[in-house]
């Protein structure tokens, strides 16, 4: 991987920066989901609302944050994005019931989908080489965020479930800071965006597909993040070190091994396989779900796969639809956030029937988002026929000088 890429402007450092404090914010719940269950006298479907809630709001909400971006400008709307997230995980770790706590949740979910499209977009836009490089330095902040997240979680939680939420806003509050003091001011689009923009968007085949491929692929990875901690049945700590495990393998793979399988092998071979791989794991993870050793490995191994599918299912975004890439990435979060946000409720209610169904379920759902992927084959051929897969440079020295140029 060529040094050069890491060498980028101020602006893509102070964003991704943010990203691995917001990325942070996914792995620092997920060790309490059992404590809070205990101590709430709640169920795993119950606690897996906490998930749906996020999703669900996050999921309809990134309709907007195109029409907000463009009318105040990135900057703001990403600042905007964090005093959300910073006011409801604040107010969700003063709740004493489930439902204060979901409810709460989902305006996590609303600042978080102002700040996740707008962050990508941004990055995109102002990095320096080509969009795959962009991806991958995205990918990286994701990836260091959801490996730290759950050892900083399992810490906190073993003092109490709800010092992670407040180690959230804490987090949310220095990016805030260092996203405001250090990102130059952005003007709003020369032609806002229209509110209607990413569902006409969805009507372009590629990205329709890549989206519900991804709607499919979250049914799978939400039975492992949400479910997997109540059969481990391990203190806050011990799953925060897990997940840790699974956080670090998922960025080195995110960043070194995508953009090198991509390479040798192509982009849809690439996500195939990762999903594949992906569906292995989980079923191996029903048949032992018994077994706190397969499940523990399951967990780390499935990082591997998911980091893979992660890069290069963004890029794709990127590239698949000839739209611009703010529209594209909030189209694309839409479909797979709001239409997965019954993944977690529903591996938590097959849980609380047999502890292998939502592996199962899940394995087949990501088998399926294989299926659904084919379909769509030919779009992802033309990116690879692209010099670089696509690679083009993402902008031109008046763009990037249009990104950096304070208001006034």
């Amino acid at each position: 991987m060529s040094l050069a890429m890491w060498r980028q402007p101020r602006t893509v450092w102070s964003v991704a920066f943010a990203c691995v404090i917001s990325f942070m914010g996914i792995g620092l719940v997920d060790p309490i989901l059992k404590p809070i269950a205990d101590e709430l006298g709640a169920g795993p479907s119950q606690v897996s609302l906490l998930f749906t809630s996020y999703m669900a709001v996050m999921g309809v909400a990134m309709l907007g944050t195109g029409w907000v971006s463009s009318r105040v400008g990135a900057k703001r709307t990403l600042l905007v994005g964090l005093a959300l997230i910073i006011v409801g995980a604040s107010l969700a770790g003063s709740q004493d019931t489930v439902g204060g706590i979901v409810a709460f949740r989902a305006l996590w979910g609303l600042g978080n989908a102002l700040f996740i499209a707008t962050a990508l977009a941004t990055i995109v836009g102002a990095a320096v080489g080509s969009v795959g490089q962009a991806i991958v330095l995205y990918e990286a902040a994701l990836g260091v965020g959801i490996a730290t997240g759950p050892l900083v979680g399992g810490w906190l939680g073993g003092i109490s479930w709800r010092w992670p939420f407040f180690g959230v806003a804490i987090l949310m509050a220095i990016a805030l800071l260092a996203t405001a003091v250090t990102l130059p001011a952005t003007r709003p689009a020369a032609t806002p965006t229209a509110l209607s923009a990413p569902l006409r968007a969805l009507g372009h085949r590629g990205l329709l597909t890549v989206g519900i491929t991804a709607l499919l692929y979250n049914f799978g990875f939400f039975t492992l993040l949400a479910f997997t901690p109540f059969p481990l049945d391990l203190g806050a700590f011990s799953i925060g070190l897990i997940f840790f495990g699974w956080g670090l393998l998922l960025a080195i793979t995110s960043v070194f091994v995508a953009p090198l399988l991509q390479r040798r092998f192509g982009t849809l071979p690439g996500i195939v396989g990762a999903l594949l791989g992906f569906a292995v794991i989980l079923a191996v993870m029903g048949v032992g779900a018994h077994s706190k050793p397969v499940l523990v490995v399951g967990v780390v191994a499935a990082g591997a796969f998911l980091g893979v599918n992660n890069t290069l299912i963004t890029e794709t975004v990127m590239k698949v639809a000839p739209v611009e890439r703010g529209v594209a990435s909030a189209a694309y979060s839409f479909v797979r956030f709001a239409g997965g946000a019954v993944a977690p409720w529903l591996a938590g209610q097959l849980g609380e029937r047999s502890v292998q169904l939502p592996f199962w379920v899940g394995a087949g759902a990501v088998l399926l988002a294989v299926a659904v992927l084919l379909t769509a084959r030919s779009y992802l051929r033309a990116i690879d026929a692209e010099p670089g897969h696509g690679a083009e440079p993402i902008t031109s020295r008046i763009e990037a000088e249009a990104l950096t140029v304070g208001d006034a």
